[in-house]
């Protein structure tokens, strides 16, 4: 059953990986990074340990494999205005935020990376992947001469996304299409 670079791909190898990828993702879901081991992975996959550690020698490169393959951002909108392009990002991390999957798995991974380099490494490129279709928008919105060239990027991301996970990991309160236009409008002003 083994996977030979450059070799047609064994498909009880591509089966066996997809069932250990799937399980995985189940269980970070479930209980985060912490709820995800290789014997755990093991039985609801069907696949031995063995096989699982022949292509993941530890339980952080499985992790690292998983999550490398959840589904990117989306590209950047541009429709020709500031505001509304943020509003639409805005509206898309709002949407992830109400969605139970995501913000089960996400404070797993920024706790687990102050104690792994490899996970603190995943999560500056998911953070960066994430954050980038706001940066295109706000770099745009420069060269119309939207916003002047002063205005710091990163600041305004920051003031736009903040109060999103605010409510969504501390008060708790909704983030409703009308907070998030009030948000985007707020960073702006």
């Amino acid at each position: 059953m083994a996977d030979t670079p450059g070799a047609a791909p064994d498909q009880r190898v591509v089966r066996s990986k997809a069932r250990v990828l799937e399980e995985t993702y189940r269980l970070l879901f479930e209980g985060g990074i912490g709820g995800v081991s290789v014997d755990e992975v093991a039985r609801r996959s069907g696949v031995a340990k063995t096989t699982i550690y022949r292509h993941w020698p530890t339980r952080s490169a499985l992790v690292l494999d998983a999550c490398s393959k959840m589904g990117g951002p989306e590209p950047s909108p541009d429709t020709g205005s500031l505001r509304e392009d943020l509003t639409i990002l805005a509206q898309r991390v709002a949407d992830q935020l109400r969605d139970a999957a995501w913000p089960s798995v996400l404070p797993s991974i920024i706790d687990a990376a102050e104690r792994d380099p490899a996970i603190a490494g995943m999560h500056e490129r998911l953070h960066a992947a994430n954050m980038q279709p706001f940066l295109d928008a706000i770099a745009a919105a420069h060269r119309r001469g939207e916003l002047p060239a002063e205005r710091d990027a990163a600041a305004l991301v920051a003031e736009v996304v903040g109060p999103l996970f605010y409510r969504r990991w501390f008060s708790k309160e909704p983030i409703d299409p009308a907070f998030v236009t009030g948000v985007v409008i707020h960073a702006l002003d």
